[in-house]
């Protein structure tokens, strides 16, 4: 599937604001996303941010299932 990250960018190697990534739905509460890094990482399907708070991050779109 692929989602589009809308919020803050974070990260150098994370998420940026507006770029559509590929992804797959890991359980009920995470997104399984290749990020900016190049690697698969697990995000929330609700406020994917940062573990440390550093901001407050953003919300998913739905490009294609």
């Amino acid at each position: 599937m692929k989602l589009k990250y809308v919020g803050k960018s974070f990260g150098v190697d994370s998420l940026t604001n507006g770029k559509v990534y590929e992804a797959t739905i890991e359980d009920e509460d995470y997104y399984r996303v290749i990020d900016d890094s190049g690697e698969d990482y697990l995000y929330p399907k609700i406020n994917p941010a940062p573990l440390d708070g550093s901001c407050e991050g953003g919300e998913w779109e739905i490009i294609e299932k």
